[in-house]
């Protein structure tokens, strides 16, 4: 079981937002020109990514075939953009890699030009830091494998005739070129000793078919079957010119070379198309070289890899071995093959084989195609002829327009969906989360929103099915989704797409959940409201009392906007929750800062929130005191009077709490709601011995606010109050010219 990475939190995040930006880049390195906008797109991120992890600093990491490494750490390799990025840089001969400082664009396209090569040539030209030495920046340091030490090591362990010297790389590099190779005199004398042994033959196989692989590191079976095929051919012609009479012999060996190979590779080099010239046929002299072992052991091979029997395999088997005899002989080799490996000793074992048995022997495809379309398919090669002139067929638009960019991704997203839909195992179902996140982020980085919400919305579908296979997973993979740098990239343009794209990134978000706050959040720290601010606060305050927490970091910011804005969107919330993040702004020396955290609490209807601007008020002096009161009263909104009601009865008007009571009375005089009218009231009636000035105070105060309010119920209570009152009121009153409304 894999240990948890010792890396901080960040510092994975950051390393994980690098080695995805890279696989990004790389890949549309490898499938578009240089100038293409997508290119742009990528490496400009790719950029970005390493700038944030950096900030301008020497940022280190080392590589290993599984894992990226930061001074000795290792990553978390459970995260499938982490272990890509590492077996694309370890195939690619990288120890480690240091980005200094900034990194230009230049560097970067010196840096992906770097990893596109091909092996061969890369490997020709002494690696990738020597390559970097020349045509690369020094804002990036390159660290690669000791060649030299590296070969001489297997030449000294080799012996010949597979020795590692200069001639064999040359013979591996003219044959894995994919060109027409020309051997001279000494490499032709070195393919006539390879040609003499099996394991000489396998090792020179493995060797051509190495770097046919795709960017991601997986192997492309078909360009190696058919690397394969090119050597064994070089193989038999050099033998059947030099040594005719060994050629018995060396097909033997060709044969048992090939069981040692990838069963996928030779399944699909037994399918190849025999080249014209071929004499004798090459494929199927091999078919007739494998005796009943080696077929045994290519079969248990591709049965144990796969799990199952595939049409495939089925007419492979049948060309090697089309005598039923021959063929029962080599079933039961192997399946006492398979009965001594893992997949044999597995308890449903018995019923795949009885499945498998049945396929090998009896297959037929006529119940699977018909005979209009295997008529179409024998007449591929004629009309590929004709093709090549001028009668191009009807469907031929169709057939291009299948392969485009747009419907390769959305039968890839459809596959990726059904998997995850049918996928019986929870294991299993938890990769293909996984995959389904790094799709869903190179469909946000690529633009095609749509499709990335199909996606999302079928892993969120999933996360919120009671006890769906891989719900788990699916949660987690929308966690991280929503603060991938992918989606971080895509909210900084949503001030930017059109409505159509808004919609389906806004319903991104929504499917994500309240991760993807992560994300919005450097969107609206902004000083001035945008429509990208708009939009991402609205999403925000969608997610309700879920977004509170993710909030801290902008309430506690050094910037007052983004403090500001943090204070707003809690107001907006509403939640008991954001009280205690909004009480510390109201300590803030800055009125804008303290003003929007005052209305923000006046918007949460909880004794929490009125309790806390009590406190402020109590401590508050001057200006930030008038902030405070300002805000209470800004909007004039009936609302508040509630709070400032509590304010004043868990007051002591007459003690430490005076002046606080004297404000609150007079910001219920200017919001100048009758609900105030009961409070005001009560407080200019108040009666009490040896009351003195504080207490004429609040009298004053309290009947100054009701005359402000004005209405026909602060009128009745000023009535009142002139005939009820006690003698120091009633003078108030007089003063104030009160007494004939009485």
């Amino acid at each position: 079981m894999a240990q948890a990475s010792q890396l901080s939190p960040e510092l994975g995040r950051s390393l994980l937002q690098v080695a995805r930006a890279l696989l990004v880049a790389a890949r549309n390195w490898s499938l578009y020109p240089p100038e293409h906008p997508t290119v742009a797109v990528a490496v400009k991120r790719f950029g970005d990514a390493i700038h944030e992890s950096s900030l301008g600093a020497i940022f280190s990491v080392g590589i290993t075939p599984d894992t990226l490494m930061i001074e000795g750490t290792a990553a978390d390799a459970s995260h499938t953009g982490i272990a890509e990025a590492a077996a694309l840089l370890h195939d690619r001969d990288l120890l480690s890699l240091t980005f200094v400082g900034e990194v230009p664009e230049a560097a970067l396209h010196a840096f992906l030009r770097v990893l596109t090569l091909e092996a061969a040539e890369r490997r020709q030209r002494g690696g990738p830091a020597r390559i970097w030495e020349t045509d690369g920046h020094p804002s990036i340091v390159i660290e690669q494998i000791d060649y030299e030490h590296l070969l001489a090591r297997e030449e000294g362990e080799v012996a010949e005739p597979a020795k590692r010297d200069d001639l064999w790389r040359s013979i591996v590099l003219s044959i894995a070129g994919g060109q027409q190779a020309i051997f001279d005199e000494r490499a032709q004398e070195r393919l006539l000793a390879i040609a003499g042994s099996a394991p000489d033959i396998a090792d020179l196989a493995k060797a051509v078919m190495l770097p046919k692989c795709a960017i991601d590191g997986s192997p492309m079976i078909t360009l190696q079957a058919a690397t394969v095929l090119a050597a064994f051919r070089y193989l038999n012609s050099i033998v059947s010119v030099m040594a005719p009479e060994r050629m018995p012999e060396v097909m033997n060996n060709l044969a048992a070379a090939a069981t040692q190979l990838d069963a996928h590779v030779m399944m699909q080099l037994m399918q190849s198309e025999e080249a014209a010239g071929d004499a004798p046929s090459l494929v199927r002299g091999l078919a007739g070289a494998f005796d009943d072992t080696k077929v045994a052991q290519l079969l248990a091979t591709a049965l144990a890899l796969d799990g199952k029997a595939s049409d495939r395999l089925a007419t492979i088997f049948n060309t090697i071995a089309p005598d039923e005899d021959r063929k029962q002989r080599v079933l039961k080799m192997t399946r006492s093959m398979l009965s001594e490996t893992d997949f044999g000793k597995t308890g449903q074992f018995q019923v795949l084989w009885t499945s498998m048995e049945e396929l090998l022997v009896s297959y037929n495809d006529k119940p699977f195609v018909s005979e209009s379309y295997k008529t179409a398919l024998d007449g591929v090669g004629a009309r590929a002829d004709r093709m090549s002139a001028v009668d191009l067929p009807p469907e031929l638009a169709e057939w291009m327009d299948s392969l485009g960019q747009a419907n390769v991704r959305s039968l890839s997203v459809r596959l990726l969906i059904d998997l995850l839909t049918i996928e019986p195992d929870e294991t299993h179902a938890s990769q293909i989360a996984e995959d389904m996140e790094a799709l869903a982020e190179d469909l946000l980085m690529s633009g095609a929103y749509d499709d990335a919400l199909t996606v999302t919305q079928a892993v969120s579908t999933r996360a919120n099915t009671a006890g769906g296979m891989g719900r788990d997973a699916c949660r987690h993979a929308l966690d991280r989704l929503g603060e991938s740098l992918a989606m971080r990239e895509t909210t900084a343009l949503i001030g930017d797409v059109d409505e159509r794209d808004w919609e389906s990134i806004k319903a991104v978000i929504a499917a994500i959940g309240a991760p993807s706050v992560e994300s919005l959040k450097p969107v609206v720290i902004a000083e001035h409201d945008t429509l990208a601010t708009e939009r991402a606060e609205d999403m925000i305050i969608g997610f309700g009392r879920q977004s509170v927490t993710r909030l801290a970091p902008l309430v506690s910011d050094s910037r007052w906007f983004a403090q500001r804005r943090g204070a707003r969107m809690l107001g907006r919330i509403a939640t008991k929750e954001a009280v205690p993040l909004l009480q510390p702004l109201l300590r803030q020396t800055d009125a804008r800062v303290a003003q929007e955290a005052v209305t923000a609490l006046c918007a949460i209807r909880d004794p929490a929130s009125a309790r806390a601007i009590q406190t402020v008020l109590r401590a508050a002096t001057g200006d930030l005191r008038r902030a405070v009161i300002d805000a209470l009263v800004a909007s004039r909104d009936a609302r508040v009077v509630p709070m400032l009601v509590q304010i004043i009865d868990e007051s002591q008007p007459l003690g430490k709490d005076h002046d606080v009571v004297l404000e609150t009375l007079a910001a219920l005089g200017k919001v100048g709601s009758d609900a105030a009218v009961p409070t005001l009231a009560t407080m200019a009636q108040r009666r009490r011995f040896f009351g003195g000035k504080k207490l004429r105070a609040l009298k004053e105060r309290s009947v100054a606010s009701l005359v402000e309010i004005g209405t026909p119920k602060a009128d009745e209570a000023l009535r009142d109050a002139a005939t009820t009152g006690d003698r120091a009121l009633k003078k108030i009153m007089a003063a104030s010219g009160l007494r004939t409304k009485g």
